[in-house]
């Protein structure tokens, strides 16, 4: 494996584990000592070749495909990640189950599936939205302002859209001056 593969492959490791909110001690302690901090350490930095048996098992741990961790499925890594969706499961719990019983049963699939009981966050997919909004019959767009209002998931988590700025109520908007203005130089 070359050096560089290695950092590209070292790279996308990381970035799945800080998406799941693991230090690599974290790591360590949720997979009872499998996975040794130092191990996945050095194949994070590319300072250690990972065979295809212990990168499949890695995969397995973190629950994503295998080919998520290969460098080279984005053209050039240049392709912006999709908006983190992350679930608040501790005020899901709260909202009512004639609105909310499809999501906590599609919350509670997720984690059975990846073994994931820490019971306060979730995060799923641009995929797993769009299978909600199907399940809630509506639009993605619209099924992520609804999750948003319900306090569900985070206002970040709206797909990405030209900025709207608005100005608080007792504000009124600065109006140009007449006259020349300078141009910038």
């Amino acid at each position: 494996m070359s050096s560089e593969y290695a950092k590209q492959l070292g790279a996308k490791l990381r970035a799945i584990r800080t998406q799941q909110g693991l230090s690599l001690h974290g790591v360590e302690e949720k997979s009872q000592g499998r996975w040794k901090a130092v191990v996945v350490g050095s194949y994070e930095r590319g300072d250690r070749a990972v065979t295809v048996q212990r990168l499949a098992e890695l995969a397995d741990f973190y629950g994503v495909p295998v080919q998520e961790l290969l460098p080279g499925t984005t053209p050039g890594g240049a392709a912006e990640p999709p908006p983190k969706l992350v679930l608040d499961l501790e005020r899901l719990a709260h909202v009512p189950a004639e609105k909310a019983g499809p999501l906590q049963r599609y919350a509670a699939t997720i984690q059975s599936q990846r073994g994931d009981y820490n019971g306060k966050v979730l995060s799923i997919r641009q995929d797993d939205l769009r299978t909600l909004a199907v399940i809630y019959d509506q639009s993605p767009s619209v099924l992520t302002e609804q999750l948003i209002s319900w306090g569900v998931l985070d206002a970040g988590g709206r797909p990405q859209t030209p900025a709207r700025t608005q100005r608080p109520a007792h504000r009124t908007p600065r109006r140009r001056q007449p006259g020349p203005h300078p141009r910038p130089g």
